[in-house]
């Protein structure tokens, strides 16, 4: 999903954490969307309007009354402008006043205005010991059974006051990811999505493991896509280095370090899933691990390895799909690509493949992006060019889904 071309609306009291906001209205406009703001009068105790003004590129709204304003009811034109309302951060005091309806300045009329109307995403931030004000926590219950409505988890880790605990703000990326998710059309909704990621390591000896270069990036975008859609995903990790970024807790991780653990956690999540799509770079052989560390022997040049077959993940799923469930897999070639691919589509049972090249510039291991060709086993296939992973995985799903005129499909790709 792209925030290009987007209306995002933030609103800022008056916290400590509201010094990050800078930084995260930066992101969103670098991202291709449009940023304007508006916040309490105790948030630029932390934040001046000059400077919200200078990286959102638009007027701060922050008094109701105020000469300068744009509209006399800014309150109702905001609302009505913007695509997604963010509060970050969401003082135990804003709370308060939404979960009770009250709107006695900039900030809370905006809300009141905007909160049955517009996907609204709150980012509460406060003292650990506020958080867990029985107040504070009825006020979050209340306004997270509200439509268009979600409440982020505060992260734990060290507070201003000198403690940790409790209260943090979320991240930048997870607020902009939480921003992605609401404007993302909810089309796979009530699916449950297994995803495999990363690279297996497999052990030579207590110290020593085979592995190879995969990320994981691949994965979790496709992770992050199908959750943004409305999907509950179980992402099954290998090795990975990609962030992963769960605001709502729709992604559900398994790490399954080595192909047979692997294996074994997707025998478990298949039958509960409607969609598998295998994208981890799983190990085809495995060492036969020595009890103890392998020692180089003087005047040794070689070292001789036995290697045994691991369970085939893809195989074994394909050969117990049962009806409605669809099986992805992905296959990295460096020769007869097409043709290796398709063997490998037949042979294991899936509906569909997802083939990239190592001869592919820009394609493959640790990049950023990717360019890939899908083969479906009834023949249909889309070859896509050079995309983010991110564009990547929601060009994929589009593919599957017929979704190509959705918001989050990279434009012109299907044309």
């Amino acid at each position: 999903m792209s925030l290009c071309g987007k209306h995002i609306l933030v609103g800022i009291s008056g916290g400590i954490a509201a010094y990050k906001i800078p930084e995260l209205i930066r992101s969103l406009v670098k991202a291709g969307a449009e940023v304007r703001v508006t916040t309490t009068q105790n948030a630029l105790q932390f934040v001046t309007e000059l400077t919200l003004q200078t990286v959102s590129g638009s007027r701060v709204y922050s008094d109701v009354f105020a000469a300068i304003n744009d509209h006399s009811t800014e309150h109702i034109s905001l609302p009505e402008w913007c695509d997604a309302m963010l509060v970050a951060p969401a003082t135990a005091n804003v709370l308060g006043k939404m979960a009770a309806g009250i709107a006695d300045d900039a900030l809370t009329t905006t809300i009141a205005s905007c909160v049955a109307r517009k996907p609204l995403i709150i980012a509460p931030a406060m003292n650990d010991k506020m958080w867990e004000n029985p107040a504070t926590q009825q006020a979050v219950r209340t306004i997270g059974q509200w439509t268009n409505v979600r409440v982020l988890e505060p992260a734990e880790g060290m507070l201003a006051c000198g403690t940790s605990g409790k209260g943090r703000m979320p991240d930048i990326e997870q607020l902009q990811e939480a921003l992605e998710y609401a404007l993302t059309p909810q089309t796979m909704s009530g699916k449950h999505v297994l995803i495999t990621a990363g690279g297996t390591q497999e052990k030579m000896d207590p110290v020593r493991f085979i592995s190879n270069y995969s990320t994981g990036k691949m994965g979790i975008a496709l992770a992050h896509e199908c959750a943004r859609r409305g999907a509950n995903v179980t992402l099954v990790c290998g090795a990975v280095s990609a962030p992963l970024y769960n605001p709502f807790g729709a992604i559900r991780r398994v790490d399954a370090l080595s192909a047979q653990a692997m294996y074994e956690a997707c025998v478990v999540e298949w039958p509960k899933a409607d969609i598998a799509i295998l994208c981890a770079a799983v190990a085809d052989f495995t060492p036969t691990e020595a009890p103890e560390k392998i020692k180089k022997q003087p005047g040794q040049t070689e070292l001789t390895l036995t290697l045994r077959t691991t369970p085939d993940i893809a195989k074994t799923l394909g050969e117990s799909k049962h009806a409605g469930q669809q099986l992805i897999g992905f296959a990295l070639e460096t020769q007869n690509e097409k043709e290796n691919a398709l063997r490998k589509l037949e042979r294991k049972s899936l509906d569909a493949i997802v083939l990239n090249s190592l001869r592919d510039a820009g394609a493959g291991f640790g990049t950023d992006t990717n360019r890939v060709t899908i083969l479906k086993a009834d023949g249909q296939s889309a070859e896509l060019p050079l995309l983010s992973k991110a564009e990547t995985a929601a060009a994929i799903l589009d593919f599957f889904t017929g979704c190509s005129a959705c918001a989050s499909s990279p434009s012109g790709i299907y044309s």
